[in-house]
This record gives C-alpha cells, structure tokens and sequence, in this order.
C-alpha cells in the first residue's frame, strides 16, 4: 500500500512558477515508478510527466516538456514536478499516482493516487 498526498498548489500569474511536491507512505516507495498526472474542468485526466523507481528515466507530455521538470527522493519518500514558464493552459487539478515497474502513461495503469492540488495560472 501506498498512500501520497499532493502539496504546492495555488494561484499564479502566466510566466510563474510552481513546485509541487507529492508525500508518500510505506516502505516501498522506491519500487514505484511514479507519474503526475491533471484534469481541467471538462476533460479529461492526462498524463504530464513521470519518472523510474531509480529516477534514471523521466518522460514528459509533449505540452510541458522544457518547461516542468519531475525528480524523486527515494531517501525522503518524495516526487516533485517543478513547473515554469506557466500558461493559463496548465490550470487544472494535478495528481500523483504510483505504478509497480515502468513509467506508464495512462491513468488506468497506476495503482495509487493522491487526493490532488489545484493549480490555477492567471493570463
């Protein structure tokens, strides 16, 4: 079992910055591969980015890739997405999830997940 709660989340103006950053419980953290995922009002949940149980492979949606950045502390039981250059287009609720074995990038193919944070970009 693995139980993540989100954190980081809030208000910020377009060209802003966020870092979230995603606890968890249990003593096998570091056998996940963990992913971040958000869902805006009226779509869908989409996959943002993810990263290995090593943190030695990382994998990012093509809409933030140069912008957001996913690192662990396997040590500190933590993952966290830096997120820069923010648009009004990445407001959303943001989720982390974990997975045994790969990244993975569809929601169906995590196994745990968080309660969410809100980030909200302003234009």
């Amino acid at each position: 079992q693995v139980q993540l709660v989100e954190s980081g989340g809030g208000l910020v103006q377009a060209g802003g910055s966020l870092r979230l950053s995603c606890a968890a419980s249990g003593r096998t953290f570091s056998s996940y591969a963990m992913g971040w995922f958000r869902q805006a009002p009226g779509k869908e949940r989409e996959f943002v980015a993810g990263i290995s149980w090593s943190g030695d492979s990382v994998v990012y949606a093509d809409s933030v890739k140069g912008r957001f950045t996913i690192s662990r502390d396997n040590a500190k039981n933590t993952v966290a997405l830096q997120m820069n250059s923010l648009k009004p287009e990445d407001t959303a609720v943001y989720y982390c999830a974990a997975t045994i074995g790969a990244i993975m990038i569809r929601d169906y193919q995590y196994d745990y997940w968080g309660q969410g944070t809100q980030v909200t970009v302003s234009s």
